[in-house]
């Protein structure tokens, strides 16, 4: 074995993946050029990884010299791919980040139809986690902060609806009385 590939790196990630319940990809970066440089050399990687992993119920595999993290919710099965020597707990950090991360921007419903809706904030939560292959943040509430995301940020609903309408109402009887 090369003793140059055991030293110590930045470039910890090799790649990052969603897949839905049938193995199609829904998001995938990918760090190190020459790993998988064709998209469709990529996407059998992808299948293969989620032929393993989609019964199991583990949270680590390593298929072609690769060690791969994983976690499913619902319909999504998201993976953080390194070498085969990476370090698993700094790769399952890197995981737990972008899960609990999205988990808040898509108001806990992980789900493949809230992800597409909003994969403009998916792709700005993983590039705030990780950079060419370099961990930048494994707090959620760090990368949130750096996304502008607030959890107190509610979607419009019946409430806020109610509370335009004063506001305007309010608005309005003051411009009168001026």
């Amino acid at each position: 074995m090369d003793s140059t590939s055991l030293e110590p790196t930045l470039y910890t990630v090799k790649a990052v993946f969603i897949l839905d319940n049938d193995g199609n990809r829904l998001l995938s970066k990918y760090y190190d050029p020459g790993l998988y440089p064709s998209m469709k050399e990529q996407k059998n990687f992808e299948k293969n990884i989620f032929n393993k992993t989609h019964k199991g119920d583990h949270e680590i595999a390593f298929l072609e010299g690769m060690t791969i993290v994983y976690k499913s919710s619902i319909d999504l099965f998201f993976y953080v791919a390194g070498s085969a020597q990476e370090n698993e707990l700094m790769l399952m950090s890197v995981l737990n980040c972008l899960f609990e991360s999205l988990s808040q921007i898509l108001r806990k419903n992980v789900e493949r139809r809230y992800l597409l809706d909003n994969m403009e904030g998916v792709l700005l939560v993983v590039d705030e986690i990780i950079d060419g292959g370099v961990i930048l943040e494994s707090d959620p509430q760090q990368v949130l902060q750096k996304v502008n995301y607030r959890a107190d940020e509610n979607p419009l609903s019946e409430h806020s609806v109610a509370q335009v309408l004063q506001s305007a109402k309010e608005q309005i009887k003051w411009s009168i009385l001026k």
